[in-house]
């Protein structure tokens, strides 16, 4: 792994939370792109060399929507990037990680991503991001 890419917030109304969020870091998002396959719009914003993911669920059903009815607002997953994402699932299986899908998936802000169950990682849920550079 090679550092933290960015953190995940859930949020119920991204608009709101835009404006909060360009108030507390005194920068405007970067990039919103909506992740139809995941039913998620997502937000980012730029923090030194790290970014904020804003996450808010575009259908009921959504891990986020589940997320939030479950948990509330707020830290969704951590994540890291990676040079190699098959690799690194691969790595991450064989020490005896639970991973959530068998394949990376892509994902927004131009990533392949493949998550890590939170049961595997005391509780918090583990996104690899590798940058797609095709």
């Amino acid at each position: 792994m090679k550092k933290i890419e960015h953190i995940g917030i859930a949020v119920k109304d991204i608009e709101s939370a835009n404006d909060l969020y360009a108030q507390l870091l005194g920068e405007k998002p970067y990039k919103q792109e909506e992740v139809e396959r995941e039913g998620v719009m997502t937000s980012f914003f730029k923090v030194g060399p790290n970014k904020i993911e804003l996450l808010e669920a575009t259908k009921p059903d959504s891990p986020i929507a589940k997320f939030i009815e479950k948990r509330g607002e707020g830290i969704h997953h951590i994540a890291f990037e990676v040079e190699d994402i098959k690799a690194e699932m691969k790595r991450l299986k064989d020490e005896g990680f639970r991973l959530l899908s068998e394949e990376p998936k892509k994902g927004a802000d131009n990533k392949m991503v493949a998550f890590v169950h939170p049961k595997s990682a005391h509780g918090v849920l583990v996104e690899l991001c590798e940058t797609i550079t095709k």
